[in-house]
């Protein structure tokens, strides 16, 4: 027997260990891709609130989309093919992965208002409670996780 705030829990059997919502989608980079991620990943956050009663308003959609964008906007310019949007979640946060051909890794440049382009890695920085990049056998991987109540 387990104990549980209240007492004792009795295990019935039926426990079952949930899974976060994954969802993944292959783009080949054609023009109107990113947009189609953006659909995508505007779709997996309908899925989540109502399968994990996740709370999205609309600004964390927002920023959530504006995320997904920069990521795959930038796996578009910056590899030689296909790239893979992958997203998971669960009622707090949602993990962003983008996986390209590419082998370099995205490089963080000081902020500067007077750029002009290059700060789709600082707008991830900003939105992502955490950003990692890594080498992965096929090129590169990042992966940004949102959290959802912030």
């Amino acid at each position: 027997m387990t104990e549980h705030l209240g007492g004792p829990v009795i295990p019935t059997g039926f426990d079952v260990t949930v899974e976060p919502l994954r969802r993944a989608a292959h783009y080949s980079g054609e023009p109107g891709s990113i947009a189609e991620a953006r659909a995508f990943a505007a779709r997996f956050l309908q899925q989540l609130s109502t399968e994990w009663c996740a709370t999205v308003d609309r600004d964390a959609e927002g920023e959530l989309l504006l995320l997904v964008s920069e990521l795959v906007t930038n796996a578009e310019q910056h590899s030689n093919g296909p790239y893979i949007l992958e997203l998971e979640g669960t009622d707090d946060a949602v993990t962003v992965c983008v996986y390209d051909s590419s082998s370099a890794l995205p490089r963080r440049y000081p902020r500067d208002p007077a750029r002009v382009g290059r700060h789709g890695l600082e707008i991830v920085d900003a939105l992502a409670a955490e950003v990692v990049a890594e080498r992965v056998p096929v090129g590169k991987r990042i992966r940004a996780r949102f959290d959802l109540g912030r």
